[in-house]
């Protein structure tokens, strides 16, 4: 009879059973998926600015308090929104800067927001990718449909040609 290794007791470890890092990245990715299908079920299938005040307040997907303010001081050049935390605890909440080109076109702040969920609710662990899957899923949009979508806004601002 083989012997079985016993958690925190034997040294050796099936490598088999080890999470990679990999492992981790599909994992999330499922989850943000998920958590954004999730928004789509409970406040779309349009999401526009009122649907994304109550996604804002709906702790269930999105964690900590956000509040959205029209201000491109915090934003570096080219950036059309970014989360910055309140304080040092996350608890405190979050104000996540839109650019304010976009402060007379509200239906089309949900998809810069979004990319900044991931932001709040994962923090450092999230990726570009994790944003867009996210973003993508509660908008019921293709990731890449979307990413270009997020182009195109912030060539809007950086006075590119399109």
């Amino acid at each position: 009879m083989r012997r079985r290794p016993r958690p925190g007791k034997d040294t050796a470890i099936d490598m088999a059973t080890q999470l990679t890092a990999d492992d981790f990245k599909q994992s999330l990715n499922a989850h943000v998926a998920s958590k954004g299908e999730e928004i789509r079920e409970k406040y779309g299938p349009e999401i526009g600015w009122k649907e994304l005040q109550q996604v804002l307040n709906d702790r269930a997907v999105v964690r900590y308090p956000c509040e959205i303010i029209f201000d491109s001081a915090p934003l570096l050049e080219g950036e059309f929104a970014h989360a910055m935390p309140n304080s040092e605890h996350p608890t405190d909440g979050f104000k996540i800067y839109v650019h304010p080109y976009f402060s007379l076109q509200l239906d089309r702040v949900p998809h810069l927001v979004f990319y900044q969920l991931v932001r709040v609710n994962y923090g450092e662990f999230a990726s570009a990718d994790n944003a867009e899957v996210f973003g993508s899923s509660a908008l019921g949009l293709g990731k890449d449909e979307y990413y270009e979508i997020l182009c195109e806004m912030a060539d809007e601002i950086s006075g590119e040609p399109q």
